[in-house]
């Protein structure tokens, strides 16, 4: 019976969570900008972390290449779509 529960999954879940917290806790906690970028920037790059390797079960597949290539795709995709955003909302291009 212990293969069938997803113990890896649950805390996943449960640090998810955990992460989610400290994020707000940012917004709760009245703290100075560079602190909150930080602690905000470590959160999410964690929470990424969390969701990729235990729920899109990136390195369970046999093919990992194509995966990390996928990966990095969606990443480029993400920062010119964010850069372009930039440029044409802020920057005034």
């Amino acid at each position: 019976m212990s293969k069938l529960f997803p113990v890896a999954h649950i805390m996943g879940f449960l640090a998810s969570i955990v992460l989610t917290l400290v994020a707000m806790c940012v917004y709760w906690f009245d703290l100075s900008f560079g602190a909150s970028m930080s602690i905000l920037f470590t959160t999410a790059i964690l929470q990424a972390g969390v969701q990729v390797f235990l729920f899109m079960h990136i390195g369970e597949s046999e093919d990992k290449s194509s995966i990390f290539l996928n990966l990095a795709f969606g990443i480029f995709v993400a920062v010119a779509t964010i850069a372009g955003s930039l440029f044409t909302l802020v920057w005034g291009w």
